[in-house]
C-alpha cells in the first residue's frame, strides 16, 4: 500500500502517499494466508468485555422509583431515536380499506389494509367476534418470520398465523393480525445489514425495527376507530419477530394496557458474545445508539401488565438471557409494588409457536383486559383458512413504497448551507462536533486524549538495517484491544531532527502491501506477520525517500486488519460488524478511535510529540484518517485517496447522514489542516471549497488532485 510516489507541490518533490500505478493486479503482491487466531481471541475477548460493561450499567443507577420516574419519558424518546421515531411521524390519513370478508360459525374476518405514512401500506386480518353487544377488548397480534406463497405471489405472513386472530376471536376478542413489511403481501427487505450489505441503514439511522414499531402504532390508531373495540382495553402480543415487534410497540404507547411479547428478546450476552444475533435479521434491533441492554426496553412497558414468554431450549433467544432480563426488569416493578403485573413463563420446546405458549398468553390477557382469572381456555387455535382466502390485494398499489421505505423513513440531515460569517460557521461546526461526539461516537471510550497511562505504550523492537531505522510500539487503544505502531526514518536522525512525520492508516491490502515494501530489509523483525513475496524495487524507493528527506513515516493497522484480523469469511466479517452496532458502535467508528490513539501513541514516543503530523489514508481508510483528524489537535495536513463522495458509500458510521455528510466533514477538516483529496475524476468538492472561498481561507488550504484510475485487484473495495 504505501508506495512512495512524487508529487511536486509547491516547488518540492513531496514523495509521500500511494503509488497507484502499484494498484494493478500485476503490482499487488500475493496476499498470503492469514493467521486470525490473534484477532479471533481479540475480537472475542473485546466483545466480552464491552458486553459487560453495557450489561452492568444497565438500570444500575436506579434505586428509588423516582429515579426512574425521573428519566421514564427520556429512555422513551431515546427509544423512538434508536428506532428512527423522533420525532414522531405525522399522523397523516390512515385510509383503511377493507377488501373483502371471509366467514366463520362463530367470526368474521375482515381483509383490510391501511397506510401508516403515505403509500406504507400494511395488510391485515381483523377478526371481528359474531354477536358482540358492546364493545369488546382488542389484541393487536404482530406476526413472525413465515414466508407464504403462491408462486411468485406472497399471501402475507398473517396468513401462518391466523389460528392466533381465530382463536382470540372465538374467545370474545377483536383481534388485527397484521403483515411484517419483508413478508407481508407487499414484500419489503427486512436483511440490509444482514445479508445485503447495506450498511448505509446504519448512516441514515435505519433499522425496520422502526418501520414494524411505527406499524404496530398506527395498528392501535386503526383498532381505536373501530366501534367493536373497546380502545380501554387494548394488548399486544406476537412471536419471534412479532415478540420483538411487541416490545418496541408497549415501550413506546401506553395505550398497550397488557403486552405478552412471545421470544421476541434477550440480552446483549446472548446477542454479542454467544452469538445469537447471527440468527437474526435486521428488524430485532434498534440502533444501540446510547448503548442500553435490551432490559432497559422492557422496563419502559412497567408498570402495565407485562409476560415474557419462552421456550426453555430456544436456541435463538436462550432461556439464560431471557432470564437475565426477566430479574432487571423486575427490579423496576418492585420499585413501582407492582411485582404482580410482571409474569415469567417458560415452557419445554424449541423455538417454535407451540400451544403451551399460547394457552398461558391467553390467560394473562384474561386476566388482566378482561379481569377474569377463573375462566378455563376451552377452544384451542386452529387454522381455518386457506392461505389465499385471506389475501387483501388482487393487485398490488403503484403508489407503495413498503419496497424502498429504507431509503425515506428516516430523515438525512439536509444539505448544509454556506456560513455568511464566522461567527456562523463556528456555531454550525460545533454543533456538528457535539452531535458527533453524542450520536456517531458515543461508543468511544471516555479516556482522555494521549493519556500515557491508558495507552500503555512499550517499545516491541527497534533496528536499523541499510540506512532506516524501524521501531515498533505497542499500545492500547482501548481495554481488550491491543495494537503496533510503526515508526521508520533515516538511520543516525533523532526524532526532533524530522521535519514531519506521516501516519498511514492501512486497510489489508495496504498492510499486505507494506509488508512487501519492508521485507527486504526487515524480514527478521517482520516475521511475527505472514510476509507477503519481497518488493525490493518500492524498498529502494523507500531507502531513496529517507536518504533525500527528513521524514518519518509511521503505520498503523487498526483493528481487524493484519495482526488482528479475525476470520475473513465474509458471512463472519458480516457478523462481527452487526455485533458492533449492538454495542452501539461500528467497526468504522471504532477504527477511527484506533487512528486517534495510534495519533497519541506516535507523539507520547520521545522526540515525536513536536514533529508536525501528517496522516493519510486510501479507499475506506481515507474517510477515518478524515474524521480522526477531526478531533486529533495540530494535524498539518491530510492526503485523502479515493475519499468517497457520500457515506451512502462508507465509512459506516451510526447516524452520521443524521448529522451531515462527508462534504461537511471535510469542510471541518479543511479549517484545521491542509487537506489534499486524490480521486480519479475532475468533479469539485463544492461545499468544502465554498466554505474555504467564503470565509477566505487560504487559497491552498483545499486542493483536489486528479490521479490516474486505478484498477483494484477483485475482492478489494
Amino acid at each position: 500500500m504505501t508506495r512512495f510516489r512524487p508529487w511536486i507541490i509547491g516547488g518540492l518533490a513531496l514523495i509521500i502517499g500511494v503509488a497507484h500505478r502499484g494498484l494493478t493486479d500485476d503490482a499487488v503482491p500475493p496476499v498470503p494466508v492469514i493467521d486470525t487466531s490473534r484477532g479471533d481471541r481479540m475480537i472475542a475477548d473485546y466483545f466480552l468485555s464491552e458486553t459487560a460493561l453495557l450489561s452492568h450499567a444497565c438500570l444500575q443507577d436506579i434505586d428509588v422509583l423516582a429515579d426512574w420516574t425521573s428519566r421514564r419519558d427520556e429512555y422513551r424518546r431515546q427509544l423512538r431515536e434508536m428506532l428512527g421515531l423522533d420525532p414522531l411521524p405525522e399522523r397523516t390519513p390512515l385510509q383503511p380499506v377493507v377488501t373483502g370478508k371471509v366467514e366463520h360459525a362463530e367470526f368474521t374476518v375482515e381483509k383490510l389494509h391501511f397506510q401508516s405514512r403515505p403509500g406504507l401500506y400494511v395488510t391485515g386480518n381483523l377478526y371481528v367476534p359474531k354477536g358482540l353487544t358492546e364493545p369488546a377488548p382488542a389484541i393487536l397480534y404482530v406476526c413472525g418470520h413465515s414466508k407464504v406463497k403462491e408462486g411468485d405471489v406472497s399471501l402475507g405472513n398473517k396468513t401462518y398465523y391466523q389460528h392466533h386472530g381465530g382463536w382470540f376471536a372465538r374467545n370474545g376478542y377483536v383481534c388485527l393480525t397484521i403483515d411484517t413489511i419483508e413478508l407481508g403481501e407487499i414484500e419489503g427487505v427486512h436483511h440490509g445489514t444482514y445479508n445485503l450489505k447495506q450498511w448505509w441503514w446504519n448512516a441514515r439511522g435505519y433499522t425496520p425495527a422502526g418501520v414494524e414499531a411505527w406499524n404496530g402504532i398506527r395498528a392501535l390508531d386503526y383498532l381505536e376507530s373501530r366501534p367493536e373495540v373497546d380502545g380501554n382495553r387494548l394488548g399486544v402480543t406476537g412471536r419471534s419477530g412479532g415478540g420483538a415487534t411487541s416490545w418496541w410497540v408497549a415501550a413506546l404507547d401506553e395505550r398497550v394496557k397488557v403486552a405478552v411479547p412471545v421470544a421476541g428478546i434477550t440480552d446483549l450476552e446472548n446477542h454479542v458474545v454467544d452469538g445469537t444475533v447471527e440468527g437474526h435479521c435486521d428488524c430485532m434491533f434498534p440502533l444501540n445508539t446510547y448503548r442500553w441492554d435490551f432490559a432497559q426496553v422492557a422496563t419502559l412497558v412497567a408498570p402495565r401488565p407485562l409476560l415474557i414468554s419462552n421456550t426453555d431450549k430456544d436456541t435463538i433467544f436462550p432461556l439464560e438471557g431471557v432470564v437475565r432480563i426477566h430479574d432487571k426488569v423486575r427490579r423496576i416493578y418492585r420499585l413501582y409494588g407492582a411485582e404482580k403485573n410482571l409474569g415469567l413463563q417458560i415452557t419445554e420446546g424449541p423455538h417454535a409457536d407451540t400451544q403451551e405458549l399460547h394457552l398461558h398468553a391467553f390467560r394473562w390477557f384474561n386476566r388482566f383486559l378482561k379481569n377474569d382469572s377463573e375462566s378455563q381456555v376451552e377452544k384451542t387455535a386452529v387454522k381455518f383458512f386457506k392461505p389465499v382466502e385471506l389475501r387483501v390485494f388482487e393487485r398490488l398499489p403503484s403508489d407503495e413504497i413498503v419496497t424502498t421505505v429504507q431509503q425515506t423513513f428516516t430523515a438525512v440531515a439536509p444539505p448544509p448551507t454556506v456560513p455568511e460569517s464566522d461567527s456562523d460557521w463556528n456555531r454550525q461546526r460545533n454543533e456538528w462536533l457535539a452531535d458527533l461526539r453524542e450520536k456517531v461516537f458515543r461508543g468511544w471510550p471516555e479516556q482522555s486524549t494521549g493519556d500515557a497511562k491508558t495507552l500503555d505504550l512499550r517499545e516491541a523492537f527497534a533496528v536499523e538495517a541499510q540506512g532506516i531505522r524501524l521501531a515498533a510500539w505497542d499500545f492500547t487503544s482501548q481495554h481488550g484491544v491491543r495494537l503496533r505502531l510503526y515508526i521508520a526514518h533515516r538511520a543516525g536522525l533523532k526524532a526532533d531532527e524530522l521535519e514531519l512525520v506521516v501516519l498511514n492508516a492501512l486497510d489489508q491490502l495496504g498492510w499486505t502491501k507494506w509488508l512487501a515494501s519492508l521485507r527486504p530489509g526487515f524480514a527478521d523483525e517482520l516475521k511475527d506477520e505472514q510476509l507477503p513475496e519481497a518488493d525490493a524495487a518500492e524498498f529502494g524507493q523507500t531507502k531513496k525517500m529517507f536518504e533525500s528527506f527528513k521524514w518519518g513515516m509511521a503505520w498503523i493497522a487498526p483493528r481487524g486488519i493484519g495482526p488482528t484480523a479475525w476470520d475473513q469469511s465474509e458471512r463472519k466479517q458480516t457478523q462481527i460488524r452487526r455485533r458492533f452496532q449492538l454495542l452501539g458502535q461500528t467497526l468504522d467508528g471504532m477504527r477511527v478511535w484506533d487512528v486517534r490513539r495510534a495519533a497519541q501513541a506516535l507523539r507520547a514516543v520521545d522526540g515525536f510529540g513536536k514533529v508536525p503530523l501528517w496522516m493519510q489514508g486510501e479507499r475506506e481508510m481515507s474517510g477515518i484518517v478524515l474524521y480522526a483528524s477531526l478531533f486529533e489537535p495540530d494535524v498539518a495536513r491530510l492526503d485523502l485517496w479515493h475519499l468517497p463522495e457520500s457515506h451512502q458509500n462508507g465509512p459506516d458510521f451510526l447516524n452520521v447522514l443524521r448529522v451531515f455528510d462527508l462534504p461537511a466533514a471535510l469542510a471541518m477538516a479543511t479549517e484545521r489542516s491542509k487537506v489534499r483529496v486524490y480521486q480519479t475524476t475532475p468533479a469539485a468538492r463544492a461545499y468544502p471549497q465554498q466554505v474555504a472561498t467564503k470565509l477566505g481561507w487560504p487559497e491552498k488550504q483545499l486542493q483536489i488532485r486528479v490521479v490516474p484510475g486505478a484498477k483494484l485487484p477483485s475482492g478489494t473495495k
